[in-house]
């Protein structure tokens, strides 16, 4: 009974073992194709920035559309990205000029036009708040700027 065991393990071990071939090595069928390097292309980095903003990573955000905006300057989408992500770090006035710059790009952008227009948080610079309210009343006279007080 335990010769057979034995016998029945040894196959079992034979056969899942992968078997080595002695054969002589032939020519590739193509020749190997050298892929060029990995490099961050604006559509990439604009891409990984997008994933970062969705995870709330907002200095990896920053850093991707910087080098997205790097690899393409005209790149109003990765512009008004930026903006976004340095409105959540707090950095207001810089988020701003990113904004200025997707308008420039693109002058009728509804994302930028929309957050350009938006007053800043109550926490933000007054200087950042203010040009937002500017920008309301030139944008759209119509609309009515509240001003926004700060919390104690």
């Amino acid at each position: 009974m335990r010769m057979r065991f034995a016998v029945a393990v040894a196959l079992t071990v034979a056969m899942l073992t992968p078997t080595v071939c002695l054969a002589e090595p032939s020519s590739p069928a193509a020749d190997p194709v050298r892929q060029p390097p990995a490099e961050g292309s604006a559509e990439s980095e604009f891409n990984r920035g997008v994933r970062a903003r969705v995870a709330k990573d907002w200095s990896t955000a920053v850093a991707a559309f910087r080098d997205a905006i790097n690899a393409r300057a005209a790149f109003p989408e990765a512009w008004n990205e930026l903006g976004y992500a340095l409105r959540h770090q707090g950095r207001y006035v810089e988020s701003l000029q990113a904004y200025d710059e997707a308008l420039r790009l693109r002058p009728n952008f509804p994302e930028a036009l929309e957050y350009q227009r938006r007053p800043a948080s109550p926490r933000a610079p007054r200087r950042a708040r203010r040009r937002a309210g500017a920008r309301a009343r030139r944008g759209h006279p119509e609309e009515k700027v509240t001003p926004r007080t700060s919390t104690p």
